[in-house]
């Protein structure tokens, strides 16, 4: 017999197969005998009162044998010969994409400006290390996109987009932990996570995809507003559909889009700081214990948000036992992210704290409109629809001159913030590549430091003690979000105007994260089937 029950239960019993069945025998009244495995299905920490719950969906085999996979298999066959569709971007919108594609019957051919997921390690370690940022393999570019090395969190609120178990079952399939398919909040690690997305590659090329590394897209062929294929730096074309999943910081490809008159439209993000605690100090607000997490609890997450004069303020991608990344993706640009290990086990906890800023904001903020980059073009300034796009790029070149024009981060103690004053020392970080005291209430945005102001002094109100001096903010979280959005058919998923062109995932201003990356390149190559297939 099987059978599923809903527990509250101590974090030590949650902990623990042999516990738990003690649990299930007294509080369900279970014979111990019968009872021949369990099964957690779903697990989420409850950490609103003084003492600690996990809840947990459990299933019980009493007498006989788990017979199910922990996790679904997707079956993928051989498409050598079949007809091909273009995947810019290996991303997880790109290789969700192409796995798609081949279980379709279609042959996918990625085409990658960065390096693969091993070899663009080396070049992430000089950006610590030396302070040097290559354009083509960074945090943002490369074999699994910007969340391959910027903590591999897999949580999502955007169920009604697709399938969500979906994407995980995937996941596990290429070698990732079934616990993915069970916590509340779902992360792999960035020290997993390569090795998972090297399988998903080999899957693809198995089956008869393609997969080409340093290898940029820098033109589009479109004849009579069809698209035929891309042009790439290496001088060769592949002809095909084209699902463009470039990520969030392809700023050329926008340019490129802009200037070509492929319709785009500038999109909201949100802008701010990364912020890093002590996670004992973290361990021990969320767990209401000055003893912190103890034994059986993991590092503990936060999640804040509040409205400050008319837009959102909120923590954002919150990294518990991680560490704070440089993700750059050019010259003179300092910009950070955070990152956690699949232990989450480092000294501190980060996350983003941001404002929202919407494209209305920047009419009176004629600063935010410059054009910042070395490039000569200067008939892309003219483009409306890239203003979210130059205000990071100006907002992270006054970061980069303020932390001496090196990766040497410009930070400010938390409460110094608030009370506008300069931190004349700062706390012990994990940014590897150093950080330098400087009043970021003075030189970021009025209309962003403001409100984030606000906004901190709020969190410490709700949460006792978060609001400190031992916590540092580093400057600068621009890269939430695409600051521009792709315009596309809401039913057949290509573009607009231009047929055959299927904008994807977050780079397209269509996700957010890993996982609705993910839904969104499955969803796109759906698409791209069918436009294939009608043409048959």
């Amino acid at each position: 017999m099987i059978q599923e029950y809903q527990l509250r239960v101590l974090p030590e019993v949650a902990a623990n197969e042999q516990r738990l069945k003690e649990y299930l025998v007294q509080e369900k009244g279970l014979n111990v005998r019968d009872i021949t495995a369990t099964r957690i299905l779903k697990r989420s920490i409850d950490a609103r009162q003084r003492t600690i719950f996990v809840n947990l969906t459990v299933r019980v085999y009493q007498n006989e044998t788990p017979k199910d996979d922990e996790f679904q298999h997707t079956t993928y066959n051989n498409v050598e010969g079949k007809p091909q569709v273009i995947v810019v971007g290996a991303g997880p919108g790109g290789l969700f994409a192409a796995l798609k594609l081949i279980e379709l019957g279609l042959r996918p051919i990625i085409v990658e400006r960065g390096k693969d997921v091993r070899e663009r390690k080396k070049d992430l370690a000089l950006i610590s290390r030396e302070h040097t940022v290559n354009p083509e393999s960074n945090y943002s570019f490369g074999e699994g996109g910007a969340g391959a090395y910027s903590d591999g969190k897999l949580y999502t609120r955007s169920k009604k987009r697709g399938n969500v178990d979906k994407i995980l079952n995937v996941f596990c399939q290429h070698g990732a932990s079934t616990a993915i398919l069970v916590d509340a909040h779902p992360h792999i690690g960035t020290d997993k996570l390569p090795r998972v997305i090297e399988n998903m590659r080999n899957t693809i090329i198995e089956c008869g995809g393609e997969v080409h590394f340093e290898t940029r897209m820098d033109a589009l062929i479109i004849e009579g507003e069809k698209v035929k294929g891309i042009e790439t730096n290496t001088g060769k074309t592949f002809l095909g559909p084209v699902i463009l999943a470039t990520g969030h910081s392809a700023r050329d490809v926008y340019r490129w889009l802009a200037d070509n008159n492929v319709e785009i439209e500038a999109k909201g993000i949100a802008v701010g700081v990364r912020l890093e605690h002590p996670s004992e100090l973290i361990d021990q607000i969320q767990y209401h214990n000055k003893n912190g997490r103890g034994k059986y609890l993991p590092a503990a997450e936060y999640s804040f948000v509040t409205q400050v004069d008319g837009r959102g303020v909120y923590s954002f991608c919150m990294c518990p036992g991680g560490f704070v990344v440089p993700a750059a993706s050019g010259p003179q640009q300092i910009v950070v992210n955070g990152m956690s290990p699949s232990n989450r086990g480092s000294r501190w906890s980060n996350s983003g704290m941001v404002v929202e800023l919407r494209p209305e904001d920047l009419e009176h903020e004629k600063s935010g409109m410059q054009n910042n980059s070395t490039e000569d073009s200067s008939s892309s300034i003219l483009h409306s629809s890239l203003n979210m796009m130059y205000f990071q790029e100006s907002l992270e070149s006054t970061c980069w001159q303020q932390g001496n024009m090196r990766q040497t981060a410009p930070a400010q103690r938390m409460l110094d913030f608030t009370r506008k004053k300069l931190s004349y020392d700062l706390p012990e970080s994990s940014y590897a590549p150093g950080l330098i005291s400087s009043p970021l209430h003075f030189w970021m945005p009025l209309f962003l430091t403001e409100r984030l102001s606000k906004g901190l002094q709020q969190f410490g109100q709700y949460s006792r003690g978060f609001l400190t001096n031992e916590a540092v903010m580093i400057g600068v979280e621009t890269r939430t979000s695409a600051p521009v959005r792709i315009i596309r058919d809401r039913d057949t998923l290509q573009h607009v105007r231009i047929k055959g062109l299927f904008p994807c995932g977050e780079g397209a201003g269509y996700a957010g994260g890993i996982v609705s990356a993910g839904i969104d390149g499955e969803r796109c190559a759906e698409a791209a089937a069918n436009a294939v297939y009608l043409k048959r």
